[in-house]
């Protein structure tokens, strides 16, 4: 029987890639996002669905996805739908800064949240976070919202795993690398999402309760908070 995963944030980059490598690994996957790419609706999902319109800033946006997926068993969950916008302290914008706290934050609480009817001792529950929420690791300052949205969402990930413990579920914190996608092409350089994602499934594969609540690069190695 083929395993079951729901991808956030599904029309590109990341999320569009990890549909790609899952289905093509046999996966059943449930892809959603805003606003499907025309790459993501011609996909084969093995049985599963693209499913539209869902904002997981919002309440009614994270309530199509509960409707959509139904009483459907989820082996995986990955929380990947994510913003960034660039602030300075020369350049500050709190309304940015607020937004990406309600979507790279708030948007897998509320997501997890929802759809807790239908993990179960086994599933896996996954955060795309970045190690510019590390504090440790901050070495260049800036990028205030989406440095502070990845802070929180680590800790939302910390607290769930503890939360879940008694259920069998696993939570893993996973930073997915620079990567070149459309959300970081400012910047330059990244190593292709193919690469990423191979990590990514890798760390999917392997994450077990030992290792729940943990924080760590797409390539292995963990890291600090």
């Amino acid at each position: 029987m083929s395993k079951t995963a729901l991808v956030t944030g599904s029309s590109r980059g990341i999320g569009l890639e990890l549909c790609k490598q899952l289905s093509s690994q046999g996966w059943l996957v449930f892809a959603s996002c805003r606003s499907a790419s025309l790459e993501l609706k011609s996909m084969n999902l093995n049985g599963g669905k693209v499913i539209e319109g869902v904002d997981v800033s919002t309440e009614d946006g994270v309530e199509i996805l509960k409707r959509s997926i139904g009483d459907q068993n989820l082996d995986v969950l990955v929380n990947n739908a994510g913003i960034l916008s660039v602030e300075s302290l020369n350049d500050l914008s709190f309304e940015r800064i607020m937004k990406q706290f309600e979507v790279n934050a708030l948007g897998p609480l509320r997501v997890t949240h929802s759809l807790l009817p239908n993990l179960s001792d086994g599933s896996k529950v996954i955060i795309i976070t970045s190690r510019m929420g590390s504090i440790a690791d901050n070495g260049s300052g800036s990028f205030y919202g989406y440095r502070m949205s990845k802070a929180a969402v680590n800790m939302v990930g910390v607290s769930l795993a503890k939360d879940l413990a008694d259920s069998g579920i696993c939570v893993q914190i996973i930073h997915p690398g620079m990567v070149d996608t459309d959300m970081t092409a400012q910047f330059g350089g990244g190593i292709p999402p193919s690469e990423s994602v191979s990590g990514i499934i890798q760390r999917i594969e392997a994450a077990s309760m030992a290792t729940s609540g943990k924080f760590f690069h797409q390539n292995g190695e963990e890291l600090p908070w």
